[in-house]
């Protein structure tokens, strides 16, 4: 984390201010509307653009998916719930858990998702969703939203943003970009470009906390319209009477009413370092993990999943094809490195599956990660592989 974020951290907790009404956080406010404005020019969202902070990436994803529901819904006949039939929303099968779990909050259940296959690098396929987004248009069923992902958990993949923005658009489909990971790349100074199509989104997701280096509860959402906050305000009388609106009340805005000034902590990140100096620091994870990931190729005892995209390197340890290791226990395996890793202090490595198949995976946000520390723990794995293979059922 960034020093000048975990001191402004104390400062917010002292202050103890909530950022729902202007009479009660006008100078948070501006400092917050301030930050909105300039996430919203580094994503190229236009002069309509505004902006929340909320809890994390996945109050963001909820709250773009419940705009995006209500945007599309507000016009037609009859009570909500049979307002809510048949619509899809398309994401890639890699996109974040919350997006599901966005859909079964907001009414439209787990079915409403469809998962979109993915190419080589673990991208959205753009023919797969028009495939997939023709077939349910014979069926009678709309295009609610579809979901691109910038940065997604396992692989860091970045969904072809330009090609999904031209098919939603078409679809009429409420386009929103989740890059509560790769946000860093706005700041990059040399890979902004990896985010090019992103300032076509109907709404964004960032979490600085990630790739910003904020403390957690430091996140937002960007809307490329700030009229459409609309579909999602509700006024009463006690907090925020619609008959007042020289107030910008954020509360407006959020699906919060109580809110920490979570934003001071970014502020004053920027004011002291400056934006340039936290992309570079992103820069240098990953490189780190690019490095990492040669690292692993070398080495004939590991395998890489899938070609190294922002910070994340999964990976696995394979053991001497000579033993017959069947592939359950090479899968067990995995695991027990891990185990092995905890027990003995060496490192905290962490596990995910892909393709039915177990995997290790490095996750590099510290830009004081150095190569031999990643060294260190790939020789750890090996280490530890070698010595567990043969307790390994065949």
């Amino acid at each position: 984390m960034a020093v000048p974020a975990v001191a402004a951290e104390a400062m917010v907790t002292s202050i103890n201010s909530s950022m729902d009404t202007w009479d009660q956080s006008a100078g948070a406010t501006l400092i917050e509307q301030r930050l909105v404005d300039w996430a919203s020019g580094l994503a190229g969202l236009g002069p309509a653009a505004d902006g929340i902070f909320t809890s994390g990436g996945t109050q963001s994803n909820l709250q773009a998916l419940l705009m995006a529901r209500n945007h599309a819904t507000a016009h037609r006949p009859g009570p909500l719930p049979e307002r809510l039939a048949g619509w899809r929303i398309y994401a890639s099968a890699d996109s974040h858990f919350s997006i599901v779990r966005s859909a079964v909050h907001l009414g439209l259940g787990e079915d409403a998702v469809v998962a979109i296959p993915v190419d080589g690098r673990r991208r959205m396929d753009p023919v797969a969703l028009e495939r997939a987004l023709a077939q349910d248009a014979e069926r009678g069923r709309r295009a609610l939203a579809v979901v691109a992902t910038a940065g997604t958990t396992d692989f860091g993949a970045i969904d072809p943003l330009p090609e999904l923005a031209a098919i939603a658009r078409g679809a009429g489909a409420w386009f929103h970009v989740d890059a509560a990971y790769g946000c860093g790349l706005l700041a990059s100074p040399t890979r902004r470009h990896l985010l090019t199509g992103i300032e076509r989104a109907d709404s964004v997701t960032v979490d600085f906390h990630k790739s910003f280096f904020q403390p957690i509860g430091s996140s937002a959402l960007l809307v490329a319209d700030g009229e459409r906050f609309a579909h999602i305000t509700h006024h009463a009388e006690y907090l925020n009477p619609d008959r007042d609106p020289a107030s910008p009340n954020q509360v407006d805005k959020s699906l919060q009413t109580t809110r920490r000034f979570d934003a001071l902590k970014l502020w004053v990140t920027l004011r002291s370092l400056g934006a340039e100096a936290l992309g570079g620091f992103f820069d240098a994870t990953l490189d780190l993990a690019a490095r990492a990931g040669e690292l692993v190729q070398e080495h004939e005892r590991l395998s890489l999943a899938a070609p190294v995209q922002l910070g994340t390197v999964v990976f696995r340890f394979e053991p001497d094809p000579g033993t017959g290791t069947a592939r359950a226990a090479v899968d067990a395996l995995q695991d027990a490195i891990r185990r092995a890793l905890y027990r003995s202090g060496e490192a905290m490595v962490a596990a995910t599956t892909v393709d039915g198949r177990r995997h290790l995976k490095l996750t590099l946000l510290n830009p004081r990660t150095t190569v031999e520390d990643v060294r260190a723990i790939l020789d750890a794995v090996v280490r530890q592989g070698d010595a567990l293979a043969g307790e390994v059922t065949a």
